[in-house]
């Protein structure tokens, strides 16, 4: 079952504060860059519940985001429908997309599951790419912003909007560990360790695979709508395979199986990406020699590797505290 450790609650507070610092006290360029961050910390997410704790590792996701971004775009401006309802709308259209997609894959493991997931975004990247329901290579602009102004919130400011954000990619992690603490997330969990056990225990292994990957998309569907949101405008390039290549090296560099890892790799990515392209083109070169590093090392992303030098050490240090304090309460006689 997944557990939160204490260098992963620690992680998880000094993220929060960070990014709600930068969201409260940068400029445009600074908050446009964090809102970058936290909607690829969305999508590498909902990424790392299926790859890092079932062993699915899937080059859709980056389609699965393309298509919550199209249909929210498709169902305010086309259809008419309200943003709020239109978010919730794309968000299971997404769900829905994503648990056939992991239906039909699961019977497959390895490079099998790889390739049927490649196919399937390849086939959303071509059919978007060619539709004139979508604009084609054009894509499609005039995406409306949710109206939150009833409660403080003007989502037109870049402030305001980065912030939401932050609240949302928040409600996603508490949901990601809600579902991997749940008897769905265990059973996946058994799953990836030994399929044939759980299959001999009466348990339907393509239907949590399914489930899991249907709940993962919805969450990829969430970052989707987002990100049209942000930019207002929507093109088929996020449906190709190389948004969810770069999403899968992104669970890699900050630790897979971990759910805070891929958060922090989000931002060490997108913090390179920009300062490193400010120097030169090659940016993607220098990512590629930190990920050969990290493998390198033997440890789970950068994550794994702070917590492999100083999890313990915090574990017992507070272990220590409790028994002090623990201590310290015990009446003596007089």
């Amino acid at each position: 079952m997944f557990q939160h450790t204490a260098l992963r609650y620690t992680a998880l507070i000094l993220l929060a504060a960070g990014a709600f610092a930068q969201a409260v006290t940068a400029g445009y360029f600074g908050l446009e860059v964090l809102t970058e961050i936290l909607l690829l910390a969305m999508l590498v997410l909902a990424l790392d519940m299926v790859a890092g704790f079932g062993g699915m590792v899937s080059l859709c996701h980056g389609a699965l985001m393309g298509l919550g971004a199209y249909a929210y775009a498709i169902l305010t401006t086309k259809a008419g429908i309200a943003p709020p309802v239109a978010m919730a709308g794309a968000i299971a259209i997404t769900g829905v997309a994503a648990w056939v997609i992991g239906a039909i894959g699961a019977r497959s493991h390895g490079i099998y599951f790889i390739m049927a997931t490649l196919a399937f975004g390849q086939m959303a990247y071509s059919y978007v790419f060619e539709a004139p329901l979508f604009g084609g290579d054009d894509g499609m602009g005039g995406i409306p912003r949710l109206d939150l102004t009833l409660i403080g919130l003007d989502l037109n400011d870049s402030r305001s909007f980065a912030l939401f954000c932050l609240l949302l990619l928040a409600a996603s992690y508490g949901a990601a560990v809600l579902i991997l603490r749940s008897g769905l997330g265990r059973s996946l969990i058994g799953v990836m360790h030994n399929e044939q056990r759980m299959r001999a225990l009466g348990l339907t292994v393509w239907r949590i695979k399914a489930d899991v990957f249907g709940l993962s998309g919805m969450i990829a569907g969430l970052a989707g709508a987002l990100a049209a949101q942000h930019v207002m405008y929507i093109s088929p390039g996020p449906l190709a395979w190389t948004v969810s290549g770069e999403a899968l090296v992104v669970v890699i560099l900050g630790g897979l199986g971990t759910l805070v890892g891929p958060m922090i790799g989000a931002a060490a990515f997108v913090v390179l990406k920009h300062e490193v392209s400010n120097v030169t083109s090659y940016w993607h070169l220098v990512v590629g020699v930190l990920l050969i590093a990290v493998v390198m090392s033997r440890a789970n992303g950068l994550f794994g590797w702070i917590e492999a030098r100083w999890g313990a050490r915090l574990e017992r240090r507070l272990s220590d505290l409790t028994r002090k304090s623990d201590a310290e309460e015990v009446p003596t006689d007089a």
